[in-house]
């Protein structure tokens, strides 16, 4: 156990490594932090977190620097995250309210959080397995190719391109037929959960006569890869360019890290088993992150809901990241998301 001064020193000892990423002694702590006390009292302070595996010198007679159990403590006693300005909110609002759909929503979100923090910036796209088919429209787009969109209530829009094969599938694709199937389609599908439609669609597609089924197996083929994509668990991610930045916070290469963060599905897990808290926040820290390759790296994340579904928007950056801000950003950010897809 560590006294209340003492982790008062260590809240000192991160801030300002954080800010200028220099081991910190005692005689800047006194300087710099109205503690009342001598340098020698604040060096016993400093041995005693020492002790406690909370700070560690990275060479010898230097000052020191958090631990990651250190970095643990820390945000385990930051109960007052730094509130984003009026200013940081309102370009926030203002950003992401221009945007069109569920893709440009979360395109934008990350953008915004990367520029606020310095950070690598993670979306992760809501479950769409409980949404529900809006509408579905074929355009034809040429005498030999059609598109077709897929709009479901949760507010993703997914469009794909159709190459017809042949003047067979061309001659079939004219109006009104494509008006007929358009119709058809909406009439089974509309209101009919994501995972549920591709059922329908096949139960829709033993109706139609040979004249038209070859058109018609190759759009119902086509909107069942679309219901699958956006039944799909993935991410969206800003700001990998920022871990170039920081390089010199991390022992070794920065490889291991972008390997990661190619590999979604180990983001997607860690985001699984990070449990928000009451301050409506989750942090993982370094060698909490073992077997993952973000051993040096700490992740922040932050639930919001869209269509009945939650998921998970986040940071991830090296361990010496000012926390408060970090986690103020993406709480922040989670909250309005939730607003803005729970209103459209």
């Amino acid at each position: 156990m560590v006294s209340e001064r003492s982790l008062a020193v260590l809240r000192a000892i991160v801030q300002d490594y954080v800010e200028s990423r220099e081991p910190v002694g005692s005689k800047s702590i006194v300087e710099r932090h109205a503690f009342g006390v001598s340098a020698a009292t604040i060096r016993n302070d400093m041995a005693q977190l020492e002790d406690e595996e909370l700070i560690a010198a990275p060479h010898t007679s230097s000052g020191r620097v958090p631990t990651d159990k250190g970095y643990r403590v820390f945000v385990d006693q930051l109960t007052d995250l730094r509130p984003l300005s009026p200013a940081q909110r309102h370009a926030i609002e203002a950003f992401l309210g221009q945007a069109d759909d569920l893709d440009d929503v979360l395109a934008r979100t990350v953008r915004m959080l990367s520029q606020l923090t310095n950070q690598v910036a993670l979306a992760q796209y809501p479950l769409f397995g409980s949404s529900r088919v809006r509408h579905v429209e074929i355009v034809a787009l040429a005498p030999s190719r059609l598109m077709s969109v897929l709009i479901t209530d949760s507010g993703r829009v997914d469009q794909s391109l159709i190459e017809l094969a042949d003047a067979a599938e061309q001659s079939a694709a004219e109006e009104p037929y494509l008006a007929e199937l358009r119709a058809r389609l909406n009439a089974e599908l509309i209101g009919v959960t994501l995972s549920e439609a591709p059922g329908v669609l096949a139960r829709l597609l033993e109706g139609i006569p040979a004249p038209r089924r070859a058109l018609a197996d190759r759009i119902a083929a086509r909107l069942a890869r679309q219901l699958a994509d956006s039944r799909q668990d993935r991410l969206v991610m800003a700001g990998t360019a920022n871990l170039a930045r920081t390089e010199g916070d991390f022992t070794g290469s920065i490889f291991p890290v972008l390997e990661a963060i190619e590999e979604q599905v180990t983001l997607l897990k860690l985001f699984g088993e990070m449990e928000i808290d009451e301050a409506g926040v989750a942090v993982r820290i370094g060698r909490e992150n073992a077997g993952t390759g973000l051993e040096e790296t700490s992740v922040v994340s932050s639930g919001y809901s869209a269509g009945g579904s939650l998921a998970h928007v986040g940071l991830l950056g090296p361990t010496r990241m000012d926390y408060s801000n970090n986690m103020a950003a993406v709480r922040a950010v989670a909250r309005y998301l939730s607003r803005l897809l729970g209103e459209d």
